[in-house]
């Protein structure tokens, strides 16, 4: 499938850019604004693409980056203040200008318990096989992108899950990378609901290349057959590894993190 041209991107967001006032952009974070990268603390969003986000802040009614990491964390990686920012999948909410995120209690409460779990397999074994860990808050995940084996390596982290379920908490698996939860429903459809209804936005746009960013999908259709939303615009970021329904159900497919900055300008350039 060919990238789409300058016309057919300013066709399909012309529900977003035709009143920006009334109009939301939200987007995942890694894969979607930064490239995959081998380990999740490397990853980089370009600053051109930190410049169109925060252009697009001042011209649109919300702007908000959706995202797995943490809210700070991901703040830190787009590097705009002044757009908000729903972390660890939609439990917390970093307001535009805000100094501390807000947490779901119920999620936070379990942050004890899948610390002490994770650090319980942080043993011997996983270092042999090169998986890595890391510390989300209440989240753990366990990272194998790249490691010498990694089907011995997802082979391990199937049984870890299984154990984790067992214990009472919930997993979810993604791009090479196995999350430990609390077992609290979260996901990124809570978080653009939320912003949607807090904002008053009349149109949504939400861009995103993994399994998570189909929760967003869900959540702009409830909000367009709920009459919530006039209009919704579902942009899948296409990549090897992303799941196929990414593609399959967007109303605008474009490949990569180079693609998905092509809608950031059309979007600012769109909007005097």
């Amino acid at each position: 499938m060919p990238s789409p041209t300058a016309e057919t991107l300013s066709e399909v967001l012309r529900p977003i850019t035709a009143a920006p006032g009334e109009a939301a952009i939200f987007c995942d974070v890694d894969g979607t604004l930064a490239p995959i990268v081998r380990r999740a603390d490397d990853a980089h969003v370009p600053e051109r693409i930190s410049l169109l986000v925060g252009s697009l802040g001042r011209r649109y009614r919300c702007v908000a980056c959706v995202s797995g990491r943490s809210a700070a964390e991901a703040r830190r990686l787009v590097g705009v203040g002044s757009v908000a920012y729903a972390g660890s999948h939609g439990a917390e909410l970093l307001e535009a200008g805000a100094r501390r995120p807000r947490v779901a209690p119920a999620f936070a409460s379990w942050r004890g318990q899948v610390r002490r779990f994770a650090t319980a397999y942080d043993s011997t074994e996983l270092r042999l096989l090169r998986i890595r860990l890391e510390d989300k808050g209440p989240i753990t995940a366990f990272h194998w992108r790249g490691v010498p084996d990694e089907a011995a390596a997802r082979t391990r982290l199937e049984g870890i899950a299984a154990e984790a379920e067992a214990a009472g908490l919930d997993t979810h698996w993604g791009r090479k990378v196995l999350e430990i939860r609390p077992p609290v429903p979260i996901g990124k459809g809570e978080a653009v609901t939320d912003l949607v209804h807090s904002s008053g936005a009349r149109t949504a746009l939400f861009g995103g290349d993994d399994a998570t960013d189909l929760d967003a999908f869900d959540a702009l259709d409830t909000l367009v057959e709920a009459g919530e939303l006039e209009a919704a615009v579902r942009v899948g970021v296409r990549s090897e590894e992303g799941p196929s329904a990414i593609v399959e159900r967007a109303d605008l497919v474009v490949d990569g993190v180079p693609g998905f900055e092509a809608v950031l300008a059309n979007l600012r350039d769109a909007v005097v």
